[in-house]
């Protein structure tokens, strides 16, 4: 029988649960804590991962670093690590992250991919 009981804020997750929560896999989370010295779970018996309540907020704030707003992994070690400890509340806009100098190539680029790709579509409806 599944208890629908919310857990309380302080409880322990296990690995399942944090997975679930931020949408990735138990094997990130797992290659995270080799990457991150500050992501340390509790383990018990057989390896299995508790996480604390900071345990989850600081998978909250890798995830959102690496897959929302585009950062490295040594990016977020960086930054996590206390080299450049004010960025981690202050996110990079969208803007600052591509430089003026690289929307236009990229929007080139784009560009050219959609020509290349119309061409091909109208050569496929002559053949």
């Amino acid at each position: 029988m599944v208890n629908n009981v919310p857990k309380s804020a302080t409880a322990f997750r296990t690995i399942g649960e944090v997975a679930d929560q931020f949408g990735i896999q138990r094997h990130i989370l797992r290659y995270w804590e080799t990457r991150f010295p500050q992501l340390r779970p509790l383990q018990r018996a057989g390896n299995r991962r508790y996480y604390r309540a900071e345990d989850v907020a600081l998978v909250g704030r890798i995830n959102q670093l690496l897959n929302r707003e585009g950062y490295t992994v040594k990016g977020v070690q960086a930054l996590l690590s206390g080299a450049n400890a004010s960025a981690i509340d202050t996110p990079l806009a969208p803007d600052a992250v591509l430089s003026s100098a690289i929307l236009p190539a990229l929007k080139a680029i784009r560009d050219r991919l959609a020509r290349a790709l119309a061409q091909d579509d109208i050569a496929a409806r002559l053949s």
